[in-house]
């Protein structure tokens, strides 16, 4: 019988007829197996009952594994692959029924590495990396894989990573990178290494790769994540190559790549504020407007103009010829402008000459002579936008501003303060913090200059977990009198704080701790500010739920914790699709039940979330929100209309900003909320984009994400700060301007046209075979825009991509095997 049984299993599709004929026998064969003496013959029977207890054994038992562990030691994968399967469910509950026993999983691990060869050779890697992930032992991997299958495990591991807890998840993501480095796959491995903040691993990439060309595509990679990363001699022996390399990282070729990208899709010429409003297509009231508090509406065009001719190194306002006048026109926009309104009107042509720093500082110098003190702080702030990303080897911005931070003049400190914190964002630059941390200190400064400074240091060290840096913020908010912290201002501390945690998970906790020390009336805010930037872009299901709790808490008068819960749900569930939708439902919920205080912090979570991707749903909910009876409420749901459609040129937005012009013609404050929406919306003419993501949606900028934040934060309360004097906080959002292009360069760097198909990402983990991954794809040749959730791939078999990610500056060098068709 069991020759029988033998000779028939080696037809692997049916089920072998004898197979069926013993199924009713299942019990008897149990009984007399149980009574045989050890021989080779009982081994064999067993291998057969474990094959019928793939269907008889009942519920619970794993017999089928039973009678596999004392089985015959034959292969695995020739009683075929539901059998294999069904092991490996047996072998994961085993082995944890073990794990809590503490018993030797010796004989298991054994048959683990049988059924991990068969799965791989079969292209069911995701099987293998989810039974690995049961039983701990995920090194097994780098040993399996092969170069047929590595890319495709890869991106299993990498994409399960998001959904696992705690430790796992940077465990998963260094098997990922073990992996590719092993098939040399580097500017993969560079990702992975990114992501994970590990310098160490970026270190080893240089030492491992020599190719002069996939070197300075790494740099690219850099630059865009804006890591400060140092070429030390030991990677790169000679001189010229470290300098360029350097370079590419220091961002220099930013500037130029975005005005290629601007003159390949003719957008050259400088738009005015006017153009933006269309006010001609409004009828009636709306134009009427323009006479209401004038002052209001020049600040308002100066910052519609900085952001829509940001980069392009002119513009109507602030860049005319002189010889138009002849006192020269440019100072004659700045002084249409009331006092702390031309700080912002300075700064701006900072903004217009963004990234490009030898003609941004040659042009805001004429400021500097000036004897107004506003006009000389505004431009402090203008050289620390022009060199926001961008990092130059001599140092300007330290150098002009170190000196004007001692000055006794409020508005100029703050402005050289705020300058050096964007200039020098996540470079960790010690001279900068021995400039900044006596300011913090001194025991009579004001509130606002101890506040900017907090900011400052938290962008400088941002994710670095700074201990001297933390200690002092913790004593400049201990120090702070009672009626000191209930101004809106004294937020800025804990949120200075914050940021040295971006991203960092655990660390935070033991200043945690220290913060429940603080007054009572900041202590919950600031606990609430650390956890959302610790827990920042993890999507930690826990930490979600922790603030949806603490919003359903109803208060009285005066506290103010609940805006950063709420701005937390969306800074832990923007790290993926999923996660992202969940919150934007259980905002809509928030909405409804919440209290005032929560309301005025959902438009602005909704925004962090969908950040320059307008998705239909969100932009109904604000349009509707646009139009609340709690003015806060619809100046927070305006600015994140202007958020959501950041550098889009969104046609449906423009048109619903326009509508609320002259829906809000007479109140000065929420037409000033409309305008600066209608120029986010026209960002960079929309070539520019706010989101902190890159790489897919891979990669998350932490200097990018700082900026948004602390954006997000100063709307929590917009009259005192954004309506108040303090406008100029606007300007944190250069830290995530990013050009959202994808440009390919040759061999030596200079733009090269080719070919490209853009369409919608399509999400291809675990699928068999080679499936597309993109969908309605049309073809455009490079420089081109991408979208959000879009996605390139070359559409010429010409040249290769040293980038498997289309983004940002892509090199491309000739393919050797292709050949012109004739």
């Amino acid at each position: 019988m069991r020759q029988e049984i033998r000779s028939a299993t080696s037809s692997m599709t049916s089920v072998p007829k004898p197979l069926k004929f013993l199924r009713p026998h299942y019990g008897t064969l149990q009984a007399h197996y149980d009574k045989m003496a050890d021989s080779d013959l009982k081994k064999l029977l067993a291998d057969i009952l474990s094959v019928l207890a793939l269907t008889m054994s009942p519920e619970g038992e794993r017999e089928s594994l039973k009678y596999r562990l004392v089985g015959s030691e034959d292969d695995i994968g020739s009683w075929g692959h539901e059998y294999v399967r069904n092991l490996a469910g047996e072998i994961s509950q085993e082995y944890a029924k073990r794990q809590v026993e503490d018993a030797s999983t010796k004989d298991l691990m054994e048959l683990v590495v049988q059924i991990v060869a068969f799965h791989m050779k079969h292209n069911a890697e995701p099987e293998a990396v989810d039974l690995l992930m049961e039983v701990e032992d995920l090194d097994l991997l780098v040993e399996h894989v092969d170069s047929a299958n590595y890319n495709r495990t890869c991106l299993y591991l990498t994409s399960s990573a998001k959904y696992l807890p705690g430790p796992d998840d940077t465990l998963v993501l260094d098997i990922a990178y073990s992996i590719y480095m092993k098939f040399e796959e580097f500017p993969r491995a560079l990702q992975i290494a990114l992501s994970l903040d590990n310098i160490q691993y970026v270190k080893q990439l240089f030492h491992r790769c020599k190719d002069p060309l996939k070197r300075q595509q790494f740099c690219f990679i850099l630059a865009r994540h804006g890591v400060s990363f140092e070429v030390e001699e030991g990677f790169v022996a000679e001189d010229e190559e470290r300098e360029a390399l350097q370079e590419i990282i220091n961002n220099t070729k930013l500037n130029e790549g975005y005005l290629t990208l601007a003159r390949d899709i003719e957008v050259m010429e400088p738009k005015s504020p006017e153009d933006i409003y269309k006010a001609h297509l409004l009828d009636g009231r709306g134009s009427g407007g323009s006479t209401v508090d004038s002052a209001r509406q020049n600040l308002a065009a100066t910052f519609v103009n900085a952001f829509v001719n940001a980069g392009f190194g002119q513009d109507k306002l602030m860049t005319v010829p002189s010889e138009a006048s002849s006192g020269g026109s440019s100072s004659s926009w700045l002084f249409k402008n009331k006092e702390h309104g031309k700080a912002s009107a300075a700064a701006s042509l900072g903004m217009i000459l963004l990234w490009d720093v030898d003609s941004g500082l040659a042009q805001l110098d004429k400021y500097f002579h000036s004897t107004d003190t506003h006009v000389i702080a505004g431009a402090l702030l203008g050289v620390g936008i022009v060199n926001c990303n961008v990092q130059n080897e001599c140092d300007p911005a330290l150098a002009l501003l170190a000196d004007y931070v001692e000055k006794e003049d409020y508005s100029i400190k703050i402005g050289a303060i705020m300058g050096l914190g964007l200039a020098y964002a996540g470079s960790q630059n010690e001279q900068v913090r021995g400039i900044l941390m006596p300011v913090l200190a001194e025991g009579k400064t004001p509130l606002d200059v101890v506040a900017f400074t907090a900011i400052s240091l938290g962008l400088v060290f941002v994710g670095s977990c700074n201990e001297d840096v933390a200690q002092a913020i913790i004593f400049a908010l201990m120090d702070r009198s009672e009626s000191d912290l209930v101004d809106p201002l004294a937020r800025f501390l804990p949120l200075g704080l914050g940021l040295l945690y971006l991203g960092k998970q655990d660390s935070v906790e033991a200043t945690a701790e220290v913060s429940k020390t603080f007054n009572e009336k900041i202590r919950k805010h600031c606990d609430m500010t650390l956890l959302s930037c610790a827990y920042a872009g993890t999507g930690n299901v826990l930490k979600v739920q922790h603030f949806l709790g603490q919003c359903a808490q109803h208060l009285e008068k005066g506290e103010s914790y609940q805006g950063p819960a709420v701005l937390g749900i969306a800074m832990v569930a923007m790290a993926e699709e999923l996660g992202l939708d969940m919150a934007i439902r259980s905002l809509e919920h928030l909405l409804q039940y919440g209290e005032q205080n929560i309301r005025r912090a959902v438009p602005l979570a909704l925004a962090l979330l969908c950040i320059s991707n307008p998705k239909v749903n969100v932009m109904d909910t604000l349009s509707r929100l646009s139009h609340d009876a709690d003015s806060e409420v619809a100046m927070a749901a305006i600015i994140s209309l202007g958020l959501i459609g950041a550098g889009t040129n969104n046609a449906r937005i423009a048109g619903m900003l326009r509508n609320l012009s002259s829906y809000y013609y007479k109140d000065a404050g929420l037409l000033f909320c409309v305008r600066i929406a209608q120029g986010l919306v026209h960002l960079g003419k929309g070539l520019l984009t706010l989101s902190p993501y890159h790489s897919e949606r891979f990669l998350l900028s932490p200097t990018s994400l700082a900026g948004l934040v602390v954006m997000a934060h100063a709307c929590l309360d917009m009259k005192a700060i954004i309506l108040g004097k303090y406008h100029y906080v606007l300007y944190f959002l250069v830290l995530a301007m990013q050009p959202r292009m994808l440009m390919t360069v040759d061999e030596n760097l200079k733009p090269l046209s080719v070919p490209v198909r853009v369409g919608q990402a399509v999400d291809v983990v675990g699928q068999a075979g080679r499936p597309k991954t993109i969908t309605g794809f049309q073809t455009h040749s490079t420089p081109v825009l991408l979208s959000a959730g879009d996605r390139a791939e070359l559409a010429t078999e010409k040249y290769i991509p040293l980038s498997p990610i289309l983004e940002g500056f892509v090199i491309l060098k000739e393919n050797p095997d292709y050949k012109e068709e004739s």
